[in-house]
């Protein structure tokens, strides 16, 4: 079996590519990035393509050829103050994927959807995979996961024939994450030992403050059993426990302190604003209504299940942020961002990518 992953560099990316280096129905892998690493997997080589460009179509057509799946990871967080820039990668780049898969004949595509796709609902029930797929409308990480599904939609309408397949995981941590994930969400001003236990004295516990969250490796291998077996539709994956503030501040050794969200939410949109941090309020937003989600099927269909807590994925991020650690890929090194973060200060938080 070969297959292709289309950003293979990122968190998930990199420990599928591992997944898939152990799996014995995979011959060959194909790991597509915009940069090429230095890093030599097991079965794996490298090509390079940026699904942004207009010209990129028949090359990712070139790439697919002989593929027996293709798995999309390929996405773009920041710029967060160019909304322009992360529609034309997300959404165009992946209508861009999915028109090369057509045309390359690929029989199975698996698309790396995401519980941000979901609409608003409940934090004391979960919902499963026929929940409304409508984002956050406000939050462009939300609203361009939402939109992807409709493309999807319309792929499997189109090619009857293929088997796809979409995972919707919760919130992905790792250590090999933490840097690249400080860079995207927190910004450079955060000094990464301010998350050491016993220095953040109390957490927020703001109303809506639940979410799920699950390891690295987990959601890989979440990707590797839709790769390899005869599974289509949409399936759900997160790890338990549900994280909320008491859990945070057992890990922090802090006091979980109830609160509005509206002074929170104030001063995350003037830090956004002055370009202090890259993550935008409306993703605060987006964070505090998401629903919680029932992960049977993945369990019974899939026959997937965590090897990890979520509070373990947690925790390991944490120390991850703590030793500033990284992976061996351009996007997970832990100095991509300059050995003294001088190249995120350049560019600006959440400016320019």
């Amino acid at each position: 079996m070969r297959v292709v992953v289309i950003g293979a560099t990122g968190n998930v990316g990199s420990s599928l590519v591992r997944a898939l280096g152990d799996a014995p129905e995979v011959d060959s892998i194909l790991g597509v990035a915009r940069r090429e690493p230095e890093w030599a997997p097991p079965k794996t080589e490298w090509a390079t393509a940026d699904i942004a460009r207009d010209d990129s179509g028949d090359h990712l057509v070139r790439l697919l050829a002989g593929a027996d799946a293709v798995v999309h990871l390929a996405w773009l967080f920041q710029p967060s103050h160019d909304p322009l820039s992360t529609w034309n990668t997300n959404v165009v780049g992946s209508r861009r994927i999915l028109d090369a898969v057509a045309r390359s004949t690929v029989p199975a595509l698996v698309y790396a959807s995401s519980v941000g796709a979901y609409s608003p609902g409940p934090k004391d029930r979960a919902v499963d995979e026929t929940w409304p797929t409508h984002g956050w409308p406000t939050a462009g990480y939300t609203r361009e996961k939402s939109y992807v599904e409709r493309l999807v939609d319309a792929f499997e309408l189109r090619h009857p024939d293929r088997r796809v397949v979409r995972l919707r995981p919760g919130f992905i941590f790792g250590r090999e994450s933490a840097a690249q994930q400080r860079r995207l969400f927190a910004g450079p001003l955060l000094p990464g030992r301010l998350v050491r236990s016993g220095l953040v004295p109390a957490v927020p516990d703001l109303p809506g403050l639940r979410f799920q969250a699950l390891h690295s490796a987990d959601a890989a291998d979440a990707y590797r059993l839709a790769v390899v077996r005869q599974v289509r539709g949409a399936f759900n994956v997160a790890a338990e426990p549900v994280i909320d503030a008491p859990k945070l501040a057992e890990l922090l050794d802090a006091r979980a302190v109830q609160m509005s969200s509206r002074p929170v939410r104030s001063a995350l949109a003037a830090a956004w604003h002055l370009r202090l941090v890259p993550a935008p309020p409306h993703l605060f937003d987006a964070l505090l209504h998401l629903p919680l989600m029932d992960t049977t099927r993945a369990r019974k269909e899939l026959g997937w299940s965590p090897t990890r807590t979520a509070t373990e994925a947690f925790a390991e991020f944490l120390r991850g942020l703590r030793e500033g650690a990284g992976g061996p890929t351009p996007p997970l090194h832990r100095h991509a961002g300059g050995r003294v973060r001088q190249h995120e200060f350049a560019t600006g938080s959440g400016s320019r990518g």
